[in-house]
């Protein structure tokens, strides 16, 4: 299971399941968390790359050919770009021609629910599997409650906070909050409510940005012994 940091750093991240590089950024800044021997508090947050979408969803290559004018050529190449990326750090992406392409709203609804219960985490790593392991249809009902019964989710609690939407607006909130910040893209990771790292930056970089803002809760922890022993 993948670990559960906790403080000191505290980590917001604005992200969705359907994102690819949403699982490749957090598993890059999970490595780099372990290779730096820091701790971190993680709470996720709502972005929906594909608000507007039908229920039935889209063909995934023909969707991205649509949206982002990708070739078929080039949609192979990524594919196999992520997927490559995706074994080193330990995550299968298992894309498919009949792939498909969902609205997440949802999803997010019971990520919301799942951060009441202490399982925000785990049922975000449960969806990121879902969708790009196992191809399942994340906007279905029945498929999002039992994959929150896989952890350990009441499934027809699960199912009842779909069907009434008693989370929904919680969630619309939320939304808002982080583009009103200007959140546009994902991943985008807001450490100790500072510093801003927008994409899969690599385990390196990432690196780099824990160690800095280490240093500087030590500076700030430092600041307070001194006053203290001043006294």
């Amino acid at each position: 299971m993948t670990v559960f940091f906790r403080s000191p750093i505290h980590l917001d991240i604005v992200s969705d399941v359907v994102c690819p590089w949403c699982i490749i950024g957090f598993k890059q800044l999970e490595k780099a968390l372990i290779e730096t021997d820091l701790t971190a508090d993680i709470t996720w947050h709502p972005f929906e790359l594909n608000p507007h979408m039908e229920p039935q969803g889209e063909n995934l290559r023909e969707h991205t050919a649509a949206k982002y004018g990708t070739t078929t050529e080039g949609s192979a190449k990524a594919r196999a770009r992520i997927t490559e990326m995706g074994e080193e750090l330990g995550f299968e992406f298992k894309y498919a021609d009949d792939m498909r392409m969902y609205n997440t709203f949802m999803a997010h609804q019971l990520l919301h629910w799942a951060a009441t219960k202490g399982l925000q985490h785990e049922l975000k790593m449960e969806l990121f599997s879902a969708f790009f392991t196992h191809r399942l249809h994340i906007g279905d009902p029945n498929v999002l409650a039992s994959t929150a019964g896989n952890i350990g989710l009441d499934l027809q609690e699960a199912l009842a906070i779909l069907e009434d939407g008693r989370f929904a607006e919680d969630v619309r909130k939320n939304q808002k909050y982080w583009t009103n910040r200007g959140v546009s893209g994902v991943p985008a990771i807001i450490i100790n409510q500072k510093h801003l790292v927008s994409g899969a930056q690599g385990v390196e970089n990432y690196v780099s940005v824990l160690k800095q803002v280490n240093e500087e809760l030590q500076s700030i922890e430092d600041g307070k012994t001194a006053a203290e022993e001043s006294l």
